[in-house]
């Protein structure tokens, strides 16, 4: 067996995965290849205008992009070189048939999976690497495997031997080139025969690193393949309900006067709870939370297991109700009309330092305002472009680099996403520019309400 890698998927999983893998493993030439052309032009630009923005990602890509990492089109060559083969494809919530909003499309899956055993050569190991329901890698072992059973029975059949692992991510977008150097663990699931254990250990290998110098092999977990699907998908449904936990105390916090950030402290205090997702704010979004949390909802159903399905229904339920929550906040407090009005919204991406606007409660959000006839001014960093893609054909809305320019004459400004730019912008500024008088809505709680005050400003926070 070689040690090559190809990944066929080149977005949020393949692009920084891959990178950061060429970079720990010098010895191995890493492969990353999609059939859009676009975006792996996009990895290819000469200035590394990648298509996807992530701290610390174009550095990584830098130094080893044309000495160990390639980006291509050509899938064919590419799993002909490697004898292992990550799978990174889309997976997005389906949206038709059976399981419709709820259970993952897995077509593109399944169409890798066809064109893997189509242009191998050889024996290889396939590592899952999207978020998948679980079991689904059986089902890949028999789109891959099928013919060889005939095979060694001596009756003709042809074929190479194919390994299937789970290889689940648990990147946070904002910081994954940090998790991927220093991650919490990684989780390899594989078939427990000799040849599942063998490929399994092939892996480890990758993650240890050349000369075992990236992750200790203490962090590096091994379980059965179900284990690992299910882990995935557990671990975001579980970040997901803290989200939504800490958003519903949000709103009782508001009712009677106590104070979320305060409540969230000290709860977090406690070593059994802790303070990470404890933050409150519009709630969750990106590509994972929502999609995963579904996925587990249709699982429950299908294995009978209703209760628990509601259970996890109602943390998706209190994550559209927190969005809806913002617009009726600004709608009182708005004087209980927000048609005509302009509203400058400070950030449209899911979350700070990400391009990424899947799922974004701004998004959500802005559509609820522009049903109102809400002047829409957005503003982001860098997610315009994507916005500008998720808002096609919606009226009213306009884009502006300049969150200055966006405030000019605004009614009020509605903080969706924690840029560090947000806070640090000359606010006196801002509000002599806006018509009176002037709101500030922070979702975030990252401003100083208390100077925003002192300014003139009437302030809105989530949880206050």
């Amino acid at each position: 067996m070689n040690k090559n890698i190809v990944c066929i998927g080149a977005g949020y999983i393949g692009g920084p995965t891959m990178a950061v893998i060429a970079k720990m493993n010098p010895d191995r030439k890493v492969y990353v290849c999609d059939i859009n052309k676009k975006r792996i032009a996009a990895w290819n630009s000469w200035n590394y205008e990648l298509p996807i923005y992530e701290p610390g990602l174009v550095d990584v890509v830098k130094e080893v992009r044309g000495k160990n990492l390639f980006f291509t089109t050509d899938i064919k060559s590419a799993v002909k070189k490697c004898d292992i083969v990550f799978v990174g494809v889309n997976t997005p919530t389906k949206m038709f048939g059976r399981g419709a909003g709820r259970a993952s499309d897995l077509q593109f899956w399944e169409a890798t999976a066809r064109e893997i055993k189509g242009y191998a050569d050889g024996d290889k190991i396939v590592v899952e690497k999207s978020t998948l329901p679980v079991r689904t890698a059986a089902a890949m072992e028999a789109i891959l495997n099928e013919g060889r059973g005939k095979r060694e029975e001596g009756r003709g059949g042809e074929g190479p031997r194919f390994t299937v692992l789970s290889n689940p991510e648990f990147l946070a977008e904002g910081t994954a080139i940090k998790d991927l150097l220093s991650p919490d663990r990684v989780l390899i699931g594989g078939p427990e025969t000799p040849e599942g254990k063998a490929a399994v250990g092939e892996i480890c290998d990758i993650y240890a690193g050349k000369d075992g110098k990236w992750v200790a092999r203490s962090k590096i977990l091994t379980t059965n393949v179900w284990s690992a699907e299910l882990t995935k998908l557990a671990a975001n449904a579980m970040l997901a309900q803290r989200v939504s936990s800490v958003n519903a105390l949000a709103g009782l916090c508001e009712a009677t006067g106590a104070d979320i950030d305060e409540v969230a402290r000290v709860m977090g205090a406690d070593r059994r709870i802790g303070s990470k997702f404890l933050k409150a704010g519009p709630g969750f979004g990106g590509s994972c939370f929502k999609k995963d949390v579904l996925n587990l909802v249709y699982l429950c159903e299908t294995f009978g297991l209703h209760t628990a399905a509601e259970y996890w229904s109602g943390v998706i339920k209190m994550n559209d109700h927190q969005q809806e929550r913002i617009v009726s906040r600004l709608f009182k407090a708005m004087f209980n009309t927000l048609a005509n009005k302009k509203i400058a919204m400070f950030g449209f991406a899911f979350k700070a330092d990400t391009g990424d606007t899947r799922e974004t409660p701004a998004g959500y959000v802005a559509r609820l305002l522009n049903e109102e006839h809400v002047r829409l001014a957005i503003t982001d960093p860098k997610a315009i472009e994507n916005g500008k893609r998720d808002l096609a054909g919606l009226d009213g809305i306009t884009w502006e680099k300049d969150p200055y320019k966006a405030a000019k004459d605004a009614d009020a400004v509605l903080l969706m996403t924690d840029w560090k730019e947000y806070p640090a912008l000359d606010w006196g500024k801002v509000f002599k520019s806006m018509r009176k008088p002037a709101l500030v809505f922070d979702t975030r709680n990252c401003l100083d309400a208390a100077a925003l005050k002192r300014l003139g400003f009437r302030v809105l926070n989530v949880g206050k």
